[in-house]
């Protein structure tokens, strides 16, 4: 009698599909995002609702479905202000400090991901060209996702 083998579909499975550009800029969101739509010939986005990690963390994502080409692309903010309230001492209520906190806790020093959904291998590198010749951006480069711990944080 022949075994019967059941097929689970992983969560994995999804997790190669697309590819990451790393950048570091100092631009703020709408800027960059302008920056990239100029530069690249995208049309990115905001979205309707952030990226929503918890109550307190929120960060910022910009979206432009290709159709023409098939590619979706997806700018995210790695990082985003956390304001917390210590109690104090005293007669002056609770301090108020302020934070930075990441998407991608272990790429600290990336400032945006923009997410690259099926393109192809010369598209995606005329990108990163384009994308590094935008004079605010520091620098641009793919990022390897098999290593990335925090990869989850950025499939939504």
């Amino acid at each position: 009698m022949g075994m019967l083998t059941t097929h689970k579909i992983s969560a994995d499975l999804y997790d190669d599909c697309f590819s990451l550009i790393a950048i570091h800029s100092n631009l703020e969101d709408h800027a960059i995002t302008y920056a990239i739509n100029s530069g690249c010939g995208l049309y990115l986005k905001r979205m309707k609702k952030d990226l929503h990690l918890d109550e307190n963390k929120s960060f910022s994502v910009f979206d432009w479905d290709d159709e023409i080409n098939d590619v979706y692309w997806t700018l995210i903010s790695n990082k985003c202000e956390v304001e917390e309230e210590t109690p104090s001492v005293g007669l002056f209520g609770n301090n108020i400090s302020r934070r930075t906190d990441h998407l991608v806790k272990e790429r600290k020093e990336v400032d945006y991901f923009l997410k690259v959904d099926t393109a192809d291998e010369a598209v995606f590198s005329q990108k990163i060209k384009a994308i590094n010749k935008i004079s605010k951006v520091i620098t641009a480069y793919p990022l390897d996702t098999q290593n990335l711990k925090s990869k989850r944080n950025l499939i939504f």
